[in-house]
């Protein structure tokens, strides 16, 4: 019998990304940082692409190409900061051993966000006429709906399919906080964060619960 040699197949090399897919995501990131800076300084009303295409030294043709018009770029850097802080909280909270303590850590990192956002804080300060209406009304009920979507995770493994409902309760209490000047908590002072949910958060949730059985 004769043996039939074969050559041996080559192993595949991994398929890289393509040089110009890297380089359109370099891109985006550099101008969604731009665009942030450039809000901290001027507020988001006195931003132009120009400032924008500046500051992420690139020109304006770039700029359209990958965005298409200002409001495109806003819709695309709070979509992305939205996604960045959500991540980070589902992170904190998928190491914590309680209910409570996954609230407390996800309030604290929201906290800090906010705090630290520059950007955001400008707005906040000199442009409240366009952060209000997003909060507040009709639009804070759409705000609160896609932050207890986002967010639910966090707390399921705790609420199950009541997740959506309590991360609202925490989400409405947690922007109430930080949007009052009056609040008697700040959300970036850990002790005071843990006995605001040790006393007013957990038993409402909890409390909810026990009504809802009762119901069924």
């Amino acid at each position: 019998m004769t043996a039939v040699l074969t050559e041996p197949q080559r192993p595949q090399r991994p398929q890289r990304p393509q040089r110009a897919e890297r380089g359109a995501e370099a891109i985006e990131a550099r101008v969604i940082a731009a665009t942030l800076a450039c809000i901290a300084r001027h507020g988001l009303s006195k931003t132009t692409i120009d400032d924008v295409a500046r500051e992420a030294g690139c020109s304006r043709a770039t700029l359209y190409r990958y965005f298409g018009s200002k409001q495109d770029l806003v819709n695309r850097v709070v979509a992305g900061e939205a996604e960045r802080v959500t991540t980070a909280c589902r992170d904190v909270a998928g190491r914590s051993a309680s209910l409570e303590d996954a609230i407390v850590a996800v309030l604290l990192v929201v906290g800090h966000e906010l705090a630290d956002h520059a950007a955001l804080q400008f707005v906040a300060a000199h442009e409240p006429e366009i952060l209000l209406p997003q909060l507040t009304f009709s639009g804070g009920d759409r705000f609160l709906g896609r932050a207890a979507h986002a967010l639910a995770p966090c707390f399921s493994p705790w609420l199950g399919d009541r997740a959506e409902r309590g991360t609202e309760w925490i989400a409405r209490l947690g922007l109430t906080l930080w949007f009052s000047p009056t609040a008697p908590v700040s959300l970036t002072d850990a002790a005071a964060v843990r006995t605001y949910a040790r006393e007013f958060i957990v038993p409402a949730i909890r409390s909810d619960a026990h009504l809802d059985s009762r119901k069924g």
